[in-house]
C-alpha cells in the first residue's frame, strides 16, 4: 500500500501514519525485488503432486525432479512442499482370510527375503477388502519382488477360491512350466486348498506360508495394499462401487506404469521390469 500511495504523497508522512520503521520499509521492499530462485521448481513440484493426485511425498517428488532436470536435495523439495502446502496421504488395514487349520500349510520358504535378481523369481501374493455404500469389493493380485510390479489380479464380490484361481491361471499364462518359481502368501483358506496346492505342483512352482499372525512375513504386499487405500480409497470420492472398481483398475495400471520408485532408480514397476528381463 505504501509502495502505491508514495507516488502521490511523502514517504516519510505515510510512514509515519502507518507506524512503520524506515529500515523495516526497505527490508521488506528488498525482498519483493529478490526473484524466487525455486519458483519454477515450485510449479514443477506442483504439477508433479497434482498430476499423480497428492500420491507424492517429498523424496519420489525429488525422484521425478531429477527425472525432468532440476536437482534439488530431498530436503529442500520437503521444505518447498511444506510452504507450498502439498501434503502426502498416509494408509490402513487388510483383509484377513484365516479360517482356522483346514488344508496344506506350506513352509516359510521366502523367509523374508524380499530382494529378486530377476523377475519371475519370487511372486507374493494375498486379498484385500474395499467397503463402500454397503458393499464389499475383493482384490487378489500377485506382485513380482524383482520389480515390485503387479504381474495379474483379479476382482470379485466375494472373496470366493475362483478369484484365486483365476489368478493363479492368468499369471500361469505369463511363465513357462518348471521355473522354480517361489509364490508366497499367508495362511488364508484359499491357500491351503487342495485344489491351489495342485495347481502350484503342477506348474512346477514352489509354495511359501507365512508364519501364522506374522503379517510381516508377507510385508511387500501389505506396503502395496497400504499405498493402494491411502492413494485411492481414502484419497478420492466415488459415486458408486462401479465407479470405485473402475479407478481401482486405473489404479493397478497407474501404480505399474507411472508410479515411480526410489528403490528402481526413478522408474515405474512396469519399466524396470522390462529391462530386467532384457538384461537377464
Amino acid at each position: 500500500m505504501i509502495q502505491e500511495l508514495r507516488r502521490e504523497y511523502d514517504l516519510a508522512i505515510l510512514l509515519e501514519i502507518a507506524q512503520l520503521p524506515r529500515s523495516t520499509f526497505y527490508y521488506h521492499t528488498k525482498q519483493q525485488n529478490i526473484e524466487d530462485k525455486y519458483a519454477h521448481a515450485k510449479a514443477e513440484i506442483t504439477v508433479i503432486y497434482h498430476e499423480n493426485k497428492g500420491r507424492y511425498g517429498y523424496r519420489r517428488i525429488t525422484d521425478e525432479l531429477h527425472n525432468r532436470g532440476i536437482l534439488l536435495n530431498h530436503k529442500t523439495v520437503q521444505r518447498l512442499m511444506k510452504e507450498l502446502g502439498l501434503i502426502c496421504r498416509v494408509r490402513m488395514k487388510k483383509y484377513r482370510s484365516y479360517k482356522g487349520e483346514k488344508g496344506t500349510t506350506a513352509d516359510n520358504r521366502l523367509n523374508r527375503e524380499f530382494r529378486a535378481e530377476k523377475p519371475n523369481q519370487k511372486w507374493v501374493t494375498d486379498v484385500t477388502e474395499f467397503r463402500l455404500f454397503g458393499q464389499k469389493l475383493y482384490l487378489s493380485p500377485i506382485l513380482d519382488l524383482c520389480s515390485g510390479d503387479i504381474v495379474t489380479y483379479t476382482i470379485s464380490d466375494s472373496p470366493n477360491l475362483l478369484m484365486v484361481t483365476t489368478m493363479l491361471e492368468q499369471a500361469f499364462a505369463k511363465i513357462p512350466d518348471n521355473t522354480n518359481l517361489l509364490l508366497h502368501s499367508d495362511q488364508g483358506w484359499h491357500y491351503r486348498h487342495k485344489q491351489y496346492v495342485q495347481m502350484l505342483k503342477d506348474k512346477g512352482i514352489r509354495q511359501s506360508m507365512s508364519r501364522k499372525g506374522n503379517c510381516y512375513d508377507n510385508s511387500v504386499m501389505e506396503n502395496f495394499f497400504g499405498h493402494l487405500k491411502s492413494e485411492l480409497l481414502y484419497l478420492q470420492e466415488f459415486e458408486s462401487m462401479e465407479h470405485f472398481k473402475t479407478e481401482l483398475i486405473e489404479y493397478i495400471d497407474y501404480y505399474n506404469n507411472r508410479r515411480i520408485k526410489a528403490r528402481l532408480k526413478g522408474l515405474p514397476p512396469a519399466l524396470h521390469r522390462q529391462q530386467a528381463l532384457l538384461a537377464a
